[in-house]
């Protein structure tokens, strides 16, 4: 008998990562304050959300050896939503070094995992090292940032502005986001590799049992 389609697949888990870095990406793109207080609410939103559906991957998606990933990352994600939601500590300095220990942190993660995945020819493997490696870069590049950076510039009939640090923080954050969606969104989109896993890990855990039992 062949077991039961999963309600909650390793597709259904892009797709949601993507829909949640959609958001941030969109709050981030449409809104006219950059400051370190909306920033720091839209990642702590973005990174709680995600940490809830990594939690549930991990519990009702990935098999036992593949868990540790996920569950590191939910716990970083929780550590950083948690310190970047409250908001008496939202400040510039705040912002550069949650939002860029975190992404290093959990890039990091993602991508050894998704290295040692490649290694026994995990379909998924390549989708853990890409989103892995932007998120080391966004850690990067935010390092690289100078908190304190003001450049004013001027438009010509509409008047001069101030470019920050943190302006330019945020919106590399809000770029990350929506390059991060974009890949997720086509990688959970693409039936073939993603239903390929899902079905594996629903083969090993029917057939695990029956080993088992067949055992003297």
């Amino acid at each position: 008998m062949s077991a039961p389609a999963r309600a909650f697949t390793m597709r259904h888990v892009q797709l949601l990562r993507a829909l949640f870095a959609a958001v941030a990406a969109l709050m981030i793109t449409f809104s006219s304050d950059h400051s370190a207080a909306v920033g720091l609410a839209v990642f702590s939103g973005f990174v709680l959300v995600t940490a809830l559906v990594q939690v549930l991957a991990a519990w009702l998606v990935l098999p036992a050896g593949s868990r540790w990933s996920y569950v590191l990352l939910a716990a970083v994600g929780i550590v950083a939503g948690m310190a970047s939601g409250i908001p008496a500590w939202r400040s510039d300095d705040l912002f550069f070094i949650i939002v860029a220990g975190w992404a290093i942190v959990s890039g990091g993660i993602e991508l050894l995992a998704g290295i040692r995945a490649r290694r026994t020819g995990d379909m998924l493997a390549r989708d853990a090292i890409t989103v892995g490696a932007l998120g080391v870069l966004l850690g990067v590049v935010l390092l690289l940032v100078p908190a304190g950076f003001l450049q004013e510039y001027t438009i010509e009939k509409a008047g001069t502005f101030v470019l920050s640090g943190i302006i330019l923080g945020v919106g590399i954050f809000g770029g990350y986001a929506a390059i991060v969606a974009v890949f997720l969104g086509i990688a959970g989109l693409t039936p073939k590799r993603v239903d390929a896993v899902a079905a594996a890990s629903e083969s090993n855990d029917s057939t695990a049992p029956a080993e088992h039992g067949g055992e003297r």
